[in-house]
């Protein structure tokens, strides 16, 4: 008994920390740097994680699985943008998040937008590459349908 509990505790915590694996920025001005920097596009979840079901949902089913955190290492910088009711949040990521909200015209949650992020002259350009959200069947069919929208983008 003692052995299966020590296994068992093992495994939850591999996934656990396999989880843990993947950074999620807040902040825009960061992920263009890291995006600049791996050449990949940024990824900006658009979620209510305190209280959309279906943001809970794309996490629980897609976000937090061993092929999404593969994937998502090789493809794409992460970028959270939270609309939280509950959970305080800092003014200037409220105000980020807002503006960000109306640039790409986020009607629902979760909303995800592709895109590559450049500065010219000091001004940000975000070149959009495509969105999505919640999709039924699991991260393949999730994954399939990024790889369907990032191979749109231009090189």
């Amino acid at each position: 008994m003692k052995k299966i509990a020590i296994t068992l505790f093992l495994i939850l915590g591999s996934l656990t920390i396999q989880a843990q694996e993947l950074t999620w920025q807040t902040d825009m001005n960061k992920a263009m740097e890291i995006s600049k920097k791996s050449k990949k596009p940024l990824f900006l979840f658009f979620t209510g994680s305190d209280w959309c079901g279906w943001c809970m949902r794309l996490q629980k089913e897609v976000f937090q699985t061993p092929e999404f955190t593969k994937w998502a290492k090789d493809n794409v910088v992460l970028v959270e943008l939270d609309f939280p009711r509950r959970t305080p949040q800092q003014p200037e990521i409220q105000k980020q998040n807002a503006e960000l909200q109306q640039t790409f015209a986020v009607q629902g949650y979760p909303t995800v937008w592709f895109v590559k992020a450049s500065k010219k002259d000091g001004k940000i350009n975000l070149e959009k590459i495509g969105s999505t959200g919640y999709l039924a069947g699991g991260p393949n069919a999730w994954l399939a349908a990024a790889d369907q929208i990032l191979a749109n983008k231009k090189s």
